[in-house]
């Protein structure tokens, strides 16, 4: 992102060239201990010819809130899945070092069977027989990694009130937000209503690109809070709204949930959405759908698009 210092800021623009992204205050802990396998890691001959017992403790820092209310398992992390995935990473390969083991168990936690959800991962790894030549109980190395924060897409539109003002403050709301950090927005663009009741006026439509340590439901719970804070009403599906922000896309996760879908399910279709997006970023893709460029072309509303105000803190590729 651009530093501050060197683009002037409106005044009165919201404030998206922020400080380095914070972590997220809050986690939930999923603790999987006493993981054991026989494996041959170590510096002398014997360890790597006949190995040795070693023992993995692993927590998980999440969100497990969107699990809980739904008694869903597609909205966690499996954790049967992280044991076996520790004990895949002690038992094959060799290691010098019990350091290395740790990072590369770390490692596909966070970006494999623990990805999307897992944020952070504390992990011991334990060499309970290492050859120190003194009698000890244990020798165990421990560390903490957080997992690469993650670039998402949001949609946002408003079509009752100050609609400039609703997709401004919105900014600010999401810019404010404790993990998510705002890397680009689209230009404001003026559409025609797609869907829902006759007689609605006019959107304001635009896109905001954001770098978040977020979780995924995290994330959608901070795009409901600016809509809440624009106090936005759920009285008719499609209907005019004070403010309107979807999640588009999450990194190239793909959900399939009822609260949830990604990456949004009409996205490749809209041109409101794919049109602020192409002109922040014109080699984006949309994962599953291909180049938004070429989606924007086969876009059926294109025609209902006209440029929008010139709005304080939009249109920064």
């Amino acid at each position: 992102m651009t530093p501050e210092s060197s683009v002037p800021r409106e005044a009165g623009a919201p404030d998206v060239t922020r400080a380095p992204r914070r972590a997220p205050g809050r986690l939930d802990r999923i603790e999987v201990t006493g993981i054991r396998a026989w494996g041959r890691h170590g510096v002398l001959a014997a360890e790597t010819e006949l190995g040795q017992q070693f023992v993995a403790d692993v927590t998980l820092h999440l969100s497990t809130a969107p699990a809980g209310r739904a008694d869903d398992l597609a909205r966690t992390v499996n954790y049967a899945g992280i044991a076996l995935a520790v004990h895949e990473e002690i038992s094959t390969g060799a290691h010098k070092l019990i350091e290395t083991l740790a990072e590369r168990i770390a490692d596909r936690i966070l970006t494999g069977e623990g990805a999307p959800w897992v944020r952070r991962v504390a992990l011991t790894v334990h060499k309970p027989s290492a050859p120190v030549g003194l009698p000890v109980g244990d020798v165990a190395v421990s560390i903490e990694r957080d997992a690469a924060p993650i670039e998402a897409v949001l949609a946002l539109g408003s079509n009752l009130g100050d609609r400039a003002a609703h997709l401004e403050r919105a900014l600010s709301v999401l810019a404010e937000a404790e993990g998510i950090e705002v890397e680009w927005t689209g230009p404001v663009l003026e559409t025609d209503p797609v869907g829902g009741p006759d007689g609605q006026g006019a959107y304001l439509n635009t896109a905001v690109g954001v770098s978040t340590v977020l979780g995924p439901f995290d994330l959608l719970e901070a795009a409901r809070r600016a809509e809440q804070d624009a106090h936005r009403q759920r009285a008719v599906r499609w209907g005019p709204r004070t403010l309107d922000v979807d999640l588009i896309t999450y990194g190239d996760h793909r959900l399939d949930d009822a609260e949830l879908s990604l990456p949004h399910p009409r996205a490749h279709a809209r041109a409101f959405v794919l049109a602020p997006w192409h002109a922040a970023r014109p080699a984006a893709e949309l994962p599953g759908h291909g180049r938004i460029a070429d989606l924007l072309a086969r876009a059926g509303d294109r025609d209902g698009l006209r440029p929008g105000p010139a709005v304080t803190g939009f249109d920064r590729p």
